[in-house]
């Protein structure tokens, strides 16, 4: 008798296992509907009287969403935790406890009046790709891990702490919410004293991908429907102070003035002159400008203004803004000003998607019957970041006329449901591959 119940257990558990892995790779799609609905249902948090996003990091608009992104989490089974750095971890055990994990995620923070789908779409997919294998009684050979970052939109802080490259003077710097980042993390939950605890090795992920809205209008012009992501540009920021001498704007002659406004016009000019003088797709910004004295009677003394250049090479980088220096010594020494450049510390490293990742993103797509090409990505992501803990990979789906950053930034149902599929079988082509 003992070994009839034996057999009949191990006749349930072969059939279980052939009935999991007999699943056709193109019956297992994620939910459509549900995505969208739970866009809808996160965008609720953090909106003003007017209606507008400012789910910004650390405000109580993105305490409420991460609660409200934490309580779907344990409903889907996962062990959830938040690390020191305040991120967000969610874990589904695998078959085989010593491999590494495949995780997958993205930020819900938003910009200052920002738009329901950057960032929040990626976040809703990965637990999404969840859902779905819990539906399918799939379980991964590998551990899989839900992460969302804090502060992403503020310099890729989150990822950056896991990463082990938050530096501690980054700490004091100040949020889109008005509270330094040290704040912001206790905010979270986290403990910014500990943020070495949360930072993980080198190899610890078997793989992190992320999906992700375009940002550009490049798929829809072609009407394409995702993206894989070859490699994302590097970032440098620089805080830049032009000072001449603020004084009387009725008596003093236009030839006897140090006007720091005059200054930093030729040298918005300049930088983007230099930018537009060397050969591939590298961007240069000035995208803040402020005149402290800010009065019509008064030849400004002083003027803060920003400067952001990408791309995929540093070293192009750093040429461009040698290039710009120089000009703006030759600016200051004819208009009798000062300029100062102070190169910032949250700056982001040019990042190689892995090419093993691609090939299985393409296969998916492939299979789902979804249009595909490559591209680069000209913005930053969170996934750079996690390339310092093992091989990363990115999809991108359209975005409406390109827009985002912005409340009219919008992405079909369908639209998400194609970039979603693609991610989760990636993540199923990854498990049978590693």
């Amino acid at each position: 008798m003992k070994m009839r119940l034996l057999s009949i257990s191990l006749l349930v558990y072969l059939n279980a296992v052939f009935a999991q892995e007999s699943v056709p790779l193109g019956q297992v799609k994620v939910n459509e509907q549900r995505i969208e609905q739970r866009i809808f249902e996160l965008a609720r948090f953090g909106r003003n009287e007017k209606g507008e996003g400012q789910r910004t990091a650390y405000s109580q608009g993105d305490i409420e969403g991460r609660a409200y992104y934490m309580e779907l989490m344990q409903k889907a089974g996962l062990a959830v935790r938040i690390d020191f750095a305040g991120n967000i971890i969610g874990r589904r055990a695998g078959k085989d406890s010593s491999k590494k994990p495949i995780a997958f995620g993205s930020h819900i923070d938003m910009v200052p009046n920002g738009g329901n789908y950057d960032g929040a779409y990626g976040a809703i997919t990965a637990l999404e790709i969840i859902e779905v294998l819990n539906e399918n009684k799939i379980t991964t050979n590998h551990p899989l891990e839900v992460i969302i970052f804090q502060n992403e939109e503020g310099g890729l802080v989150g990822s950056r702490a896991m990463a082990g490259k938050l530096k501690k003077e980054a700490l004091s710097q100040t949020s889109a919410s008005g509270y330094s980042i040290a704040e912001g993390i206790k905010r979270l939950g986290g403990d910014p004293e500990r943020l070495q605890q949360a930072a993980r090795k080198p190899g610890d992920l078997a793989a992190f991908i992320e999906v992700h809205i375009e940002q550009s209008k490049v798929l829809e012009s072609r009407g394409i429907d995702i993206a894989i992501i070859e490699g994302i540009v590097g970032i440098e920021d620089w805080d830049i102070t032009v000072t001449g001498l603020a004084n009387h704007a009725g008596s003093t002659p236009m030839n006897d003035r140090q006007d720091a406004l005059i200054a930093a016009s030729k040298l918005v000019l300049a930088v983007n002159e230099v930018v537009n003088s060397y050969e591939g797709s590298q961007v240069g910004s000035v995208g803040k400008i402020s005149v402290p004295s800010g009065a019509p009677n008064i030849i400004p003394g002083r003027v803060e203004m920003s400067l952001q250049m990408r791309d995929l090479s540093s070293e192009k980088i750093m040429k461009m803004y040698a290039d710009i220096e120089k000009r703006a010594q030759k600016i200051a020494e004819e208009t009798n000003t000062e300029i100062a450049f102070e190169h910032l510390n949250l700056s982001s490293f040019p990042t190689i998607a892995s090419k093993e990742i691609q090939d299985r993103m393409i296969k998916a797509a492939e299979s789902l019957g979804i249009s595909y090409m490559k591209m680069q990505s000209g913005a930053g992501h969170d996934t750079q970041e996690m390339a310092a803990l093992g091989p990363i990979g990115m999809v991108f789906i359209p975005s409406k006329d390109g827009i985002s950053h912005n409340p009219k930034e919008y992405s079909s149902s369908v639209q998400m449901a194609n970039g979603a599929n693609v991610m989760l079988h990636t993540v199923l082509l990854l498990d049978q591959n590693q």
